[in-house]
């Protein structure tokens, strides 16, 4: 019997590229509306070497979401509200879908047992539940909810 061999790799994983453009997102948008932030604050403020932060936001930066400023005063801001970016739309764009499976996507074809499959709807669920979770949250969001934790913190002391 000849067994089809199908890519069933799991799709949604978070990589230090996705994990440190979120970290460094989260921090412009708590700085929104200030100074620009300079490229080595940044990577003191999230922990992230230098030159791969580097990398990161160019890569931020062809996919819209930060800008930059050369000279003395330069450095990244965001390119849109806060508001308008979400956590989803940044980690689809950094690490790709988030789908568990690649089965999950519509129109997919690739498995013949695909419209039969007893898994398929449990992985479709979860990709609905995560999509529901990550497409809510805005940067907006959560850098209220940093700002308070740092506030409370700071009023703790």
């Amino acid at each position: 019997m000849l067994i089809e061999l199908v890519d069933y790799e799991l799709t949604m994983k978070i990589t230090y590229k996705g994990d440190y453009a979120l970290k460094a997102l989260l921090y412009l948008a708590a700085h929104y509306g200030s100074n620009v932030i300079t490229i080595h604050e940044l990577a003191r403020q999230i922990d992230a070497p230098l030159k791969f932060l580097e990398q990161v936001l160019l890569e931020l930066k062809r996919g819209g979401f930060v800008e930059s400023r050369r000279g003395n005063i330069g450095g990244y801001m965001l390119s849109r509200a806060p508001s308008q970016m979400t956590v989803g739309e940044v980690i689809r764009f950094i690490d790709g879908p988030i789908e568990p499976i690649a089965c999950v996507k519509h129109g997919y074809s690739e498995c013949a047992d695909v419209y039969k499959c007893a898994f398929r709807k449990i992985w479709q669920n979860v990709a609905e539940a995560t999509s529901n979770v990550v497409d809510k949250v805005t940067f907006e969001t959560l850098a209220a909810e940093t700002n308070a934790r740092q506030e409370a913190l700071l009023y703790s002391i």
